[in-house]
């Protein structure tokens, strides 16, 4: 595994972090996420990222990471967790007020039974709140030593240069880490988020870099999705629909005959195509099976031929 500066903070992460947005529901769910956690760590990831709303209630997915990640010392890895959807009932159980952002850390930092997260993520950007409120709010839980890094995920370029305007106008800590969706078919990013976030010195942790699992070659033309994928499993589904084309599947498809000349898998090309960006810090991968983490890790440290990026971008357009 290899590890990249977080934008210009004094963190580092592996190459390949581990995410858990799943559904915990069942035993089997549970124990599968431990397995895949032990073996993140054993292959040298040390990036896990989680969320108050992950799970099938508001901290479940941060109970079963707490329980993952137990045995391991606390300063070995990067922990981290999110604020801004609906977290409750209440008409203060979302946004990024003050008042949400503390309550939401505090009960956090229980699920995870930790003293600290290395980074907190602005969930999405909340127009019914003052930004000022939020960053100050923010400003005081890193003075408190509840968390370390601020992070902010899916904020447009404009909103990601006011923010950092106001930090740099008010002396708060600045943000270090940005988690925008990006992947062959996702690149957003690229035009402006990923060059003003450089000049700020953020790192990107992007999330999806896999489609959604389409970027795995599991999914084919005119076949039924596979028992136990993403397709296929209601609560999921709707994310992946998007993807599940003909056009989509036929340069999936063409993407895996470039990265079988590499000796690579898909899903082994499709994250060393995301990690060929300097300013992207780290590739958050989802599994269910170790074997999923194991495969994925190797993408770490690929560098994808002049070539062989000319033919994706051939294939992508």
């Amino acid at each position: 595994m290899e590890y990249r500066r977080l934008g210009k903070s004094g963190i580092k992460t592996s190459e390949i972090a581990l995410g858990s947005w799943l559904t915990y529901g069942t035993v089997t769910e549970k124990q599968a996420a431990i397995r895949c956690v032990e073996q993140a760590y054993d292959l040298g990831i040390n990036h896990f990222d989680c969320a108050n709303v992950y799970g099938a209630e508001p901290h479940a997915a941060e109970v079963v990471l707490a329980q993952a990640l137990a045995p391991y010392r606390r300063e070995s890895y990067i922990l981290t967790t999110k604020a801004f959807w609906p977290a409750g009932p209440g008409v203060n159980d979302r946004g990024l007020s003050r008042k949400h952002i503390i309550s939401e850390v505090e009960k956090s930092l229980k699920s995870l039974k930790v003293e600290y997260v290395d980074i907190f993520y602005c969930h999405r950007f909340d127009p019914d709140t003052d930004l000022e409120e939020t960053l100050r709010a923010i400003d005081d839980l890193v003075a408190q030593g509840k968390i370390l890094y601020a992070g902010l995920s899916e904020w447009s370029a404009d909103r990601i240069a006011a923010g950092v305007q106001l930090q740099k106008e008010l002396g708060l800590h600045k943000f270090a880490a940005s988690q925008p969706i990006y992947n062959m078919f996702q690149r957003y990013i690229e035009p402006a988020v990923v060059p003003i976030c450089e000049q700020a010195g953020i790192g990107q942790i992007v999330f999806s870099p896999l489609a959604q699992g389409v970027l795995t070659g599991k999914y084919k033309k005119g076949q039924t999705a596979p028992s136990g994928s993403r397709a296929s499993t209601e609560g999921v589904s709707q994310f992946i629909k998007g993807y599940l084309n003909d056009d989509v599947l036929d340069k999936v498809e063409r993407l895996s005959k470039v990265a079988k000349d590499l000796d690579l898998t898909v899903a082994q090309l499709a994250l060393a195509w995301v990690l060929r960006l300097s300013g992207v810090s780290a590739a958050l991968i989802g599994a269910t099976k170790p074997e999923q983490v194991v495969e994925n890790a190797k993408a770490s440290g690929v560098k994808i031929p002049e070539d062989a990026l000319k033919q994706i971008e051939e294939i992508l357009a």
